[in-house]
């Protein structure tokens, strides 16, 4: 049986954590809690981000999670809350589910991604192009 993007999303929205607007707001700036940015290096550099967020790019997220690959992220294994966000809250569902099938326990995602935080008024910075 075929599953569309949207069917996956909805299964593991249902396996997840997921923070609200508000709910993520209240946690940004706690030192136990990493927001985690899923977006690629062009869309931060066009959108800007949160404030002291960590970026994982979508495709590399396994491969920075997991300690005993070659590209594995310290990040990752510090023993912190995890808020993921992409654009929308389509990635982050799907990243989110992935990351705690690996054993990230504390991950979450934030409903409606870095454009409803932008929207809300939630504080956002700007990042610098590279080279």
């Amino acid at each position: 049986m075929k599953r569309g993007y949207r069917q996956l999303i909805d299964e593991a929205e249902a396996q997840i954590e997921t923070l609200s607007l508000e709910e993520a707001a209240a946690l940004h700036g706690n030192a136990d809690v990493t927001f985690i940015d899923l977006r690629d290096r062009r869309e931060l550099e066009r959108e800007g981000r949160v404030p002291g967020a960590f970026n994982c790019p979508r495709g590399m997220l396994e491969f920075w999670i997991d300690p005993d690959s070659p590209y594995h992220k310290p990040v990752f294994a510090e023993p912190k809350k995890f808020v993921f966000y992409c654009a929308s809250g389509w990635r982050s569902a799907l990243a989110t589910l992935a990351a705690q099938e690996m054993g990230l326990d504390a991950v979450s995602h934030m409903s409606g991604g870095f454009s409803a935080w932008k929207k809300a008024g939630h504080p956002t910075e700007a990042v610098e192009r590279k080279g």
